[in-house]
């Protein structure tokens, strides 16, 4: 199979969750997206992930974005795992995880890599935009946590690049100044930015972040 690239359409599906049946594309609607793979239930590092997860929906929700993990163990497994995740994060269990038992999903987004595991999945993280396009891939061994606040930091840059003319350089945060575009003239830029441009190159210029 063909590996996904940014760009491409996030592949539809249809599986079961602790939310009840999802409709992937359905479920997403005009928001953005978070799919999220897990190796496996009763993991101590997936444990820690989906709960720090859930205490970050709000943000998430903030952006318009719709969070969905997956874990290739079964529905009553998952339910199992929530109440250990709850238990022991201190917080509830706030957006779906898909019970991918037949390996379906992981399949489909090349989440089995089999020099790290042929039946488990690794850490994936795809962000998918309103168009169904992904955005964004990540993929960490089994050994590595996530940190959301870095997914939040690149779903702020995607967002904002994606309605603006601009990139956002190294350790950007929102509201810090952002690259004007290069295929931009300076003069242009100068008209299109009213804030304003700090010409450091040619190819090197700053403005405040036009989405504050």
């Amino acid at each position: 199979m063909t590996p996904l690239r940014l760009g491409d359409t996030a592949p539809d599906f249809t599986a079961e969750s602790t939310f009840g049946p999802l409709h992937f594309h359905a479920y997403l609607g005009t928001s953005w997206g978070i799919l999220f793979s897990h190796p496996a239930d009763f993991t101590p590092v997936c444990t820690t992930e989906l709960g720090t997860a859930a205490k970050f929906k709000e943000a998430f929700d903030a952006r318009n974005v719709k969070m969905v993990a997956l874990s290739v163990d079964g529905l009553a497994s998952h339910k199992e795992w929530i109440r250990d995740i709850e238990e022991t994060q201190g917080t509830e269990m706030n957006f779906p995880i898909i019970a991918d038992e037949d390996r379906k999903v992981s399949n489909l987004y090349g989440m089995i890599h089999p020099n790290a595991s042929d039946t488990l999945t690794v850490r994936s993280v795809f962000i998918i935009d309103p168009d169904k396009k992904i955005r964004l891939t990540l993929t960490y061994p089994a050994s590595t946590g996530r940190n959301f606040e870095e997914l939040l930091r690149v779903v702020d840059s995607l967002q904002l690049t994606a309605y603006h003319k601009v990139a956002t350089p190294a350790n950007w945060n929102r509201g810090e100044r952002v690259v004007v575009s290069p295929a931009i003239p300076t003069q242009e830029a100068r008209n299109l930015f009213p804030a304003g441009v700090e010409e450091i190159k040619p190819y090197l210029r700053l403005t405040p972040d036009p989405g504050r």
